[in-house]
């Protein structure tokens, strides 16, 4: 099986118009053609992160039946493109009639905005149900920033033009790979949480075989692909950010969605059960 369990398409009354509309959205930021920087790629976290608070209130079921689908993956990414895109479009209308300085604040600002307010929802259903409970989720985001902050000073030292070229669009790589990777081993050595990704539970399973399992468990193999792949991305990178910035970006913040995004994903729901 190569697809992660819970992969479901949602019928196509809603698959179609969804796809339409996030057609004509792609098509008409390519024909507005805005900036790709570094403040634009950070300004697009908060959305990363709003997509994953959208896929944990399906997990917990809180959906109607008849829109439920749309929560779920991988339609949800969908769900998230178009209004993260409907935000960047209107945030360069705004910016064009002079009413916000940047385009990239508007789109950091409503992006917080949406997922503060969704964040809190999921909150206070946990609230509510009794299984809030923080501490894990705390610990994952700590040692997430411990890793990130080591394995950018060893790209720094190593391969100071990679780091220096790729800047703050590769440190949110980093750190996206390395949530993800952190927050997965503790779902798996602490909190017993399994794995629905084919690959990813490869490695956890190959992890869980070596002799030192016994000692610090099998997700430390996890987080060191997670965070070497995202090194060796940024790499392969520098080139292409050199020479064509603006599309070699929007292709690392989609690298980084990969991993941002089931990093929130997973601290929220140990949050929440």
């Amino acid at each position: 099986m190569v697809l992660p369990e819970g992969f479901v398409l949602p019928p196509w009354y809603l698959l179609v118009p969804m796809l339409v509309v996030l057609a004509g959205i792609i098509a008409l930021l390519w024909a507005l053609e805005p900036p790709v920087t570094d403040r634009t790629v950070l300004a697009f976290a908060p959305w990363m992160m709003f997509g994953s608070t959208l896929h944990v209130l399906h997990r917990i079921e809180v959906y109607p039946d008849r829109i439920e689908p749309l929560f779920a993956s991988p339609s949800v990414y969908l769900v998230t493109a178009i209004v993260a895109g409907a935000a960047w479009i209107v945030a360069i209308f705004l910016y064009a009639g002079g009413l916000q300085p940047t385009i990239s604040r508007f789109v950091g600002i409503s992006g917080t905005a949406f997922f503060a307010v969704f964040t809190m929802i999921t909150i206070n259903i946990g609230l509510e149900r009794g299984t809030f409970e923080p501490f894990w989720p705390v610990i994952a985001v700590v040692a997430t920033g411990v890793v990130t902050a080591l394995a950018w000073v060893a790209l720094s030292l190593t391969f100071t033009d990679v780091a220096t070229t790729t800047g703050m669009t590769g440190a949110l790589v980093v750190f996206g790979h390395a949530l993800d990777g952190v927050s997965t081993a503790i779902g798996y050595d602490v909190l017993g949480a399994g794995e629905t990704v084919p690959l990813s539970r490869l490695i956890l399973e190959a992890g869980e075989a070596l002799p030192t399992a016994p000692y610090i468990g099998a997700g430390w193999l996890f987080v060191l692909v997670k965070t070497v792949l995202a090194l060796v991305i940024l790499g392969l990178f520098k080139e292409y950010v050199d020479e064509q910035p603006q599309q070699a970006r929007t292709i690392l913040a989609l690298v980084a969605a990969v991993g941002l995004g089931p990093g929130i994903h997973n601290v929220l729901l140990f949050l929440i059960t």
